[in-house]
């Protein structure tokens, strides 16, 4: 009965190890990827579509008598790096001051904050655009490019504040008592102690937020801001190739998200072994 346990055991084991390992996960991966192209070619090929693959090259680059070109769709795809990282930059600050506030300990501090995240969280991030870009846009003068980064950038602030704030309660309470102990403000303990620490916390979550911030960058289509999204919307209404554009579209998204999380994954590694 104990060798029969022990044996189920070892199996149970064994087969965890099966499905926990990378090429177990690739392997999954590929078969996923490839049944969402064979059906969707088999269902393009029963409507009779003409395949058009050897015309899209064209669109990430070109070499002309004028020398090299970017595509049409390289340019969205910088336009949407730019968008994204601009939108980031400013969401980790708006984030960070909005979980500052909460933390703060000041009744209309953290009411503010609360207030933020209420409104923010629940509201679908399309109303938001248009809010920005049809209400506030004309009474302030911001352009669609401007309106969509605020939208974006407000939108992922109540996110990453709910992150830094959960960063921060993460370090022991006995960090804030040494850094009173020897003198230091409020500001420079968050300086020098407390945010240094919480780091390791918060990088995994952020990971997940910049992924989540470029392919939620594409809503920004609906008032034609020139990023990636758009280009292939106009690309398939010249040329009707739907099926091409939107799986070199989707690809495009799907190489960027895999660049950031690998590049961040080995930034959480190199950080874990410094401390």
């Amino acid at each position: 009965m104990g060798q029969s346990t022990a044996s189920q055991r070892n199996k149970a084991v064994s087969l965890k190890s099966l499905v926990n390992s990378v090429p177990f996960s690739v392997a999954l991966y590929l078969a996923v990827i490839s049944s969402i192209i064979w059906s969707a070619y088999a269902g393009a090929q029963a409507m009779g579509y003409n395949w058009q693959w050897y015309r899209i090259p064209k669109y990430f680059y070109s070499l002309t008598d004028d020398g090299f070109q970017w595509g049409e769709i390289s340019i969205g795809l910088v336009k949407t790096l730019q968008l994204s990282g601009t939108a980031f930059v400013f969401a980790t600050i708006l984030g960070l001051v909005i979980a500052l506030l909460r933390l703060s300990g000041l009744i209309i501090g953290k009411a503010t904050a609360i207030g933020f995240l209420e409104f923010v969280r629940n509201m679908p991030i399309l109303v938001l655009l248009y809010l920005f870009y049809y209400v506030l846009g004309p009474v302030f003068g911001l352009d669609r490019y401007t309106a969509s980064i605020l939208c974006l950038a407000v939108f992922h602030a109540a996110l990453i504040s709910e992150i830094f704030r959960a960063g921060i309660e993460s370090v022991a309470r006995g960090q804030w008592e040494a850094a009173s102990s020897i003198g230091m403000s409020t500001g420079q303990a968050y300086r020098y102690i407390v945010l240094p620490q919480s780091i390791k916390f918060m990088l995994p979550p952020l990971t997940g937020e910049v992924v989540h911030l470029v392919k939620s960058s594409a809503i920004v289509s609906v008032i034609a801001v020139a990023e990636l999204t758009t280009i292939g919307r106009n690309i398939i209404s010249d040329t009707y190739m739907s099926f091409e554009i939107w799986f070199t579209i989707a690809a495009v998204y799907m190489v960027i998200t895999l660049i950031l999380s690998v590049g961040v994954s080995v930034l959480e590694k190199k950080y874990a072994v410094q401390n």
